[in-house]
């Protein structure tokens, strides 16, 4: 039973990635910039790195999910389901918000800043759904491989997150300052704002 609910978390938040870089490629825009460009070698090396191990979290999660057997105590399970159902509504949540404007990866072009729903209780909101994404499989299916790749994944996405704020704060400057005033990186809003 954890096998086909975790399947099916799995499947519902990576539908919701493919849709909309299939919905945006119709309106002619490239979502997945990652690793591409004219970027500095810095900022393409951490973009690579981070799609390697994404895509290492997924196949470790996949791997996990059909080759270890789930041993969670049903408080464990419950809590690796709801962080799992969570993941892909707030995934879900951060791509419809960013609507033409999001993209994977520090885009060429430049974009809307997006400071609404989801985004005024996460300045990264998508990355949150990733990284529980990890946990909710890491909870459900816990073997050292898969936390292993999954902490790598999560810092990846980190130094990911760090470069596109530089990105902001130089394309948008005081409005994206004002900003990061009020919502915090991963999850909450400031006091005050």
């Amino acid at each position: 039973m954890l096998q086909a609910i975790a399947v099916f978390i799995q499947f519902s938040f990576y539908s919701f990635y493919v849709a909309k870089i299939l919905i945006q490629r119709r309106q002619a825009i490239q979502t997945n910039q990652m690793g591409r460009g004219n970027k500095p070698k810095k900022v393409l090396r951490i973009e690579r790195i981070t799609l390697c191990a994404t895509v290492l979290a997924l196949l470790g999660s996949v791997g996990s999910i059909f080759f270890t057997k789930p041993q969670p105590s049903p408080a464990i399970a419950t809590i690796g389901v709801a962080v799992g159902v969570f993941s892909v509504v707030f995934f879900a949540a951060a791509t419809l918000t960013m609507k033409t404007s999001w993209r994977v990866g520090i885009p060429q072009e430049k974009t809307e800043l997006v400071t609404e729903g989801v985004y005024r209780i996460s300045r990264n909101p998508a990355f949150v759904g990733f990284d529980l994404l990890y946990l909710s499989t890491c909870l459900l299916f816990p073997n050292l491989t898969l936390i292993l790749i999954s902490l790598w994944a999560a810092v990846m996405l980190h130094l990911q997150i760090l470069q596109e704020e530089a990105h902001l704060r130089n394309t948008f400057g005081e409005e994206y300052d004002a900003y990061v005033r009020q919502a915090l990186r991963y999850l909450g809003r400031r006091r005050g704002a």
